[in-house]
């Protein structure tokens, strides 16, 4: 495989959740690598602006609102791409939520609206496009998962759970649905600050916890998420199915920093 296997040229990729951080910043690295990329989420508004982001990189867009708990919306939101572009080769979903509360504190109402977002979403965006990638015989599917699938962040019971289960169901998925062409895997993001985490990073003692075990020091910026979703909606990619791949800036290897 050669490196002209990591471009996108021609390609037609969805990002759902994907107007604003780590979503926004891979709908611009879709593009740059050479694929039409139709962000969507729910505020009209902000996808105008995703959709402009697109277009300002010579790639084609849509402009369609969607929402992941909602399955008519993600199948306007298919149907309108198959229309415009026959097709979705890839699809990102990004759409997620995060709050934090003590274990005993937290709410049936919480948990059920952050696992609803973060892990059904996934799964009922996944089943909407993989239907229609698997009826073509080839597709990319790159859920976002995180740390927390595979350690535990103190009190985000929710999103603990919620990202593990992510991280199950990308294997599942590649279990059944990579012999008939779809190749599905995830990325896991270490410590970005986005407008979702911000709150509990900035001057807390969670950030400067989170800054001692990440052995760069810092922590990343989006953009350095768009080289992981590139390369797994590429053919360079092929074999990679069923992989969650990190990228965290060394936080998971680290032991004791001092």
């Amino acid at each position: 495989m050669s490196l002209r296997g990591l471009e996108l040229d021609g390609r037609v990729a969805v990002v759902v959740g994907g107007t604003s951080g780590i979503g926004l910043s891979l709908v611009k690295g879709l593009a740059e690598a050479g694929a039409d990329v139709v962000p969507s989420a729910r505020r009209p508004d902000q996808v105008e602006a995703a959709a402009a982001e697109v277009e300002s990189r010579g790639r084609r867009t849509l402009r369609v609102p969607s929402d992941v708990l909602d399955r008519a919306s993600l199948q306007r939101l298919l149907e309108s791409c198959v229309e415009a572009f026959g097709r979705v080769d890839i699809l990102v979903n990004c759409a997620g939520r995060t709050k934090r509360t003590p274990t005993l504190e937290l709410s049936e109402e919480e948990w059920g609206a952050i696992l609803e977002t973060n892990l059904t979403g996934t799964l009922r965006t996944c089943q909407v496009f993989g239907r229609h990638m698997l009826q073509r015989g080839y597709g990319r599917i790159v859920n976002i998962a995180s740390l927390a699938s595979t350690v535990a962040l103190l009190e985000v019971a929710a999103y603990t759970a919620s990202k593990a289960g992510v991280a199950a169901l990308t294997k599942s998925l590649a279990l059944e649905w990579g012999p008939r062409g779809v190749n599905v895997n995830a990325i896991a993001p270490g410590v970005f600050r986005t407008e979702l985490n911000a709150a509990l990073l900035d001057g807390s003692e969670r950030g400067r916890e989170f800054l001692l075990r990440t052995p760069l020091r810092r922590f990343g910026t989006v953009d350095e998420l768009q080289g992981a979703c590139v390369l797994l909606a590429s053919e360079a990619a092929s074999f990679i199915n069923g992989e969650v791949l990190t990228v965290d800036g060394g936080f998971l290897a680290s032991g004791v920093n001092q």
